[in-house]
C-alpha cells in the first residue's frame, strides 16, 4: 500500500528520482545524446515549475501526467525560440520532426522504451565500461558525483573525468537513441546488467545522507531488470540470475532497520516482516536463470541470497535446489 502524501513537498523528491531520468531518456529521442544537457535542462526546469506551482495551486489530479505535458510545453517553446535549435538542432533533426502525430505523449510504454533504448546508447563500447557505467548512473539513475564516487569506491575528481571523457565521446561519435541489432545488444548488455547492479546496490547499502538502505534506488533498479525481461534480446540466464537477487534482496528490506534507520543484523531481522511474494518471484526467476549452462556472479549471489531466505524444508523439495546440485556434479 503506497503512503499517503501530504504535501507537495513530500511528493516531488519522490517523483523526481522516478521520472527525472524517464524524462530525459523521451526528450532525447528528439534532440539526440549529442545535446543530452538540453534534455535535461528541460526536465529540470519542469520540476522547477511543479515545485512553484503545487504549493500555490495544488497538487495536480495526475501529478505525473502534469510534469509531462509541461516538458512537452517546454520542449515547443525551445523549438520556437531558441537560436540553437537553428544554428545546430534543426539538421540533425530534419528527418523526423515533431509533429502532431509524432508528438511524445504521457505513455508509458514510450517512456520505458525510451529509458531502456537510452541505456543502451550511453553504454557505448566507444567508452571504457568504467565511463559507461558512470555516465548511465548519472543520466538514467539521477545519481550525483558523490554517489557514483561511493559506488566505485573513488574519488569525485576521477568521476568528474570519467563523465567528461564519457559525454564528450557520445558527442563526436553523434550518438542518437535508435534500435540496435542483435550484435550491439550483445556487446552492451554486461554493461547495463552492471549498471543495474550498482544502482540497487546504492539502494540496499546506501552511504547518501546517512540513510542505510534507499528503497526508491532498489525499486528502480528492479523495475528495469524487469524491462529487460521483456526483450527477447536481453531476457538471458544472466538477467534473470540478477533480477533473481534483486528479488531476494529485496524481500527483506522492511525488516534490515529499526524505527530509528538504524542496520539490523540478519541474525537479529525479524522474519516474519520478510515479503514472501518476492522471495517466490525470486525463486520463480532464479530458475528460468539455472535453465542453460551459463553461471554468472549474479548466479552466485542469488543462490547465497535464495539460501539465506528459503526455510531449509522448502529447499530440499524446490527446483532450484535440484538444479544447483546438478549444477555443482
Amino acid at each position: 500500500m503506497k503512503p499517503i502524501v501530504k504535501s507537495s513537498e513530500e511528493l516531488l523528491p519522490h517523483l523526481f528520482r522516478q521520472e527525472y531520468a524517464k524524462m530525459t531518456a523521451v526528450l532525447c529521442r528528439h534532440f539526440g545524446l549529442a545535446h543530452i544537457e538540453l534534455a535535461e535542462d528541460i526536465a529540470s526546469e519542469t520540476f522547477l515549475k511543479a515545485s512553484e506551482n503545487w504549493p500555490i495551486n495544488g497538487i495536480p489530479q495526475n501529478p505525473t501526467a502534469w510534469l509531462y505535458t509541461v516538458a512537452k510545453n517546454k520542449l515547443k517553446d525551445y523549438f520556437k525560440h531558441t537560436a540553437i535549435f537553428e544554428s545546430q538542432v534543426k539538421k540533425q533533426i530534419i528527418a523526423s520532426p515533431i509533429s502532431d502525430q509524432q508528438d511524445f505523449e504521457f505513455d508509458p510504454k514510450i517512456i520505458a522504451d525510451s529509458q531502456l533504448a537510452m541505456i543502451f546508447a550511453v553504454c557505448n563500447p566507444g567508452n571504457p565500461m568504467e565511463n559507461q557505467i558512470c555516465l548511465a548512473l548519472q543520466i538514467l539513475c539521477g545519481f550525483s558525483v558523490g554517489e557514483i564516487a561511493n559506488a566505485f569506491l573513488t574519488k569525485t575528481e576521477t568521476i568528474k573525468k570519467r563523465l567528461l571523457r564519457a559525454r564528450n565521446q557520445l558527442r563526436k561519435d553523434h550518438f542518437r537513441i535508435k534500435e540496435l541489432n542483435e550484435k550491439e545488444i550483445t556487446q552492451r548488455l554486461e554493461t547495463v546488467l552492471r549498471t543495474l547492479y550498482l544502482l540497487f546496490n546504492e539502494g540496499y547499502f546506501s552511504k547518501t545522507n546517512n540513510q542505510v538502505i534507499r528503497k526508491d534506488l532498489c525499486s528502480e533498479a528492479t523495475r528495469l531488470a524487469l524491462v529487460l525481461t521483456d526483450n527477447p534480446l536481453t531476457k538471458t540466464a544472466q538477467t534473470y540470475a540478477l533480477l533473481s537477487l534483486m528479488c531476494f534482496q529485496s524481500s527483506r528490506l522492511e525488516a534490515r532497520t529499526n524505527p530509528e534507520g538504524e542496520a539490523i543484523l540478519f541474525e537479529d531481522q525479524d522474519k516474519s516482516l520478510w515479503d514472501n511474494a518476492l522471495i517466490e518471484k525470486g525463486n520463480y526467476y532464479l530458475i528460468h536463470a539455472c535453465s542453460g549452462a551459463e553461471v554468472t556472479k549474479y548466479h552466485l549471489e542469488a543462490g547465497i541470497a535464495y539460501w539465506h531466505t528459503t526455510p531449509t524444508d522448502q529447499k530440499n523439495g524446490s527446483i532450484f535446489y535440484s538444479c544447483m546440485i546438478s549444477s555443482s556434479l
